[in-house]
């Protein structure tokens, strides 16, 4: 599952150094969690091997990887920590940002070069007023994982004349111009960093501006891949990172002393061959229908196609389900672990923290289950879905 030849091109050149920074990472991720993010160093780690850029267009320097390349990189990271994988998800920035005007993107790049962290804080979208050289920006914003470490940061506005729109515009603007309040105390993922964001009066200039899911200014099959089904997906896969994680912890324990009642070793146990066979076949099962789905509208892409609405419908079915099939694998497999999982010292208990957090995520909602449901009847989905 974590074969280098599967990863982004630009990543596959650091294969022995991304063995590193992953073990660097699993021993530090405490660490992590008491800082509240995830720390500067690790960030350019990132960058130098070129996770950054994996999804940047070939045209600005960039590697313009697949999506399922991209997803697995995402997922073998959260192996290793779930909040680390969460925060290298939003790579996923110049999908995003890709609905920029064209020459608002050869700046953004010639400026910053192509290894930029992007990081967004869309809800809930703030009134904006015009003013000479676009709009004027202020308020707070929830949800801005990866803000500790952006150069460029993203927030909702409603302009005057888009009261009504069904997706939100983002306003862009250096790191610098806006606040960060550390106010991210939750249960799990604790280290991705999830600040609000707060402007004062920064003014952006409209070519500055896109429709976060709105239509790409590039024309090539990774920038026509469903933009807000992607978005899903690179968060559901840190569960699915995790759960693989979860049943390596219990294999590794598998060999260990014997219970203090003198039961036989983990591994020994009927009850815990069966439990780990089960959590195996459900989670494999769920990740192959992940990369399926994505397989799916990538062949029609590439073939210069358009995807089929069912299709894009199957990418939003498959990251809810594996989202929460990781995060029920996590779960069980601490169960296997009895009171040893229980402890903070163990990756069971932050492992089943932050795997049930990716299923609190609103794209990883039971309001998937309804869309996808209704499409099945031939109903039209709520807006937004696709």
């Amino acid at each position: 599952m974590s074969d280098i030849l599967s990863l982004p091109a630009g990543v596959r050149a650091h294969g022995a150094e991304l063995d590193q920074l992953l073990r660097d990472v699993h021993e530090r991720r405490r660490e992590f969690e008491a800082l509240g993010y995830v720390p500067q160093d690790i960030i350019d780690r990132f960058k130098a091997m070129g996770v950054y850029r994996s999804l940047v267009a070939r045209r600005f320097g960039g590697d313009e990887c697949s999506p399922a390349e991209f997803c697995r990189l995402i997922e073998r990271i959260s192996q290793a920590d779930g909040s680390t994988g969460w925060v290298a998800s939003f790579a996923i920035g110049p999908i995003y940002l890709s609905a920029l005007p064209v020459p608002t993107l050869e700046r953004l790049y010639a400026e910053g070069g192509v290894d930029q962290v992007f990081a967004g804080g869309i809800f809930p979208p703030q009134p904006v007023q015009a003013v000479e050289g676009g709009y004027k920006v202020s308020g707070r914003w929830h949800f801005s994982s990866g803000s500790m470490g952006a150069d460029v940061v993203g927030v909702g506005i409603i302009p005057p004349a888009e009261g009504g729109a069904a997706l939100p515009r983002m306003a862009v603007m250096r790191r610098d111009q806006i606040r960060i309040e550390q106010n991210w105390d939750v249960m799990g993922l604790k280290a991705t960093g999830s600040n609000d964001l707060v402007a004062d009066g920064v003014v952006v200039a409209q070519d500055w501006t896109f429709v976060r899911g709105g239509a790409s200014s590039l024309d090539t099959p990774l920038y026509r891949y469903p933009a807000l089904a992607f978005a899903a997906q690179v968060l559901a896969v840190v569960a699915l990172g995790i759960g693989r994680a979860a049943i390596d912890e219990v294999l590794q324990m598998a060999g260990g002393r014997k219970s203090v009642t003198g039961a036989p070793n983990l591994g020994e146990r009927v009850y815990v061959q069966l439990e780990v066979a089960r959590i195996e076949a459900e989670l494999r099962a769920a990740r192959s229908w992940f990369y399926e789905a994505i397989d799916d509208i990538w062949r029609v892409l590439v073939a210069g196609g358009r995807p089929e609405d069912h299709l894009v419908s199957m990418l939003r079915l498959s990251a809810t389900h594996a989202a929460r099939v990781g995060a029920d694998v996590a779960r069980r497999a601490q169960m296997l672990s009895g009171m040893t999982g229980v402890y903070e010292a163990s990756p069971l208990a932050q492992q089943v923290r932050d795997a049930q957090m990716v299923t609190q995520h609103a794209f990883m909602g039971d309001i998937t289950y309804q869309n996808a449901g209704a499409m099945r009847f031939g109903l039209a989905p709520l807006p937004g879905y696709l």
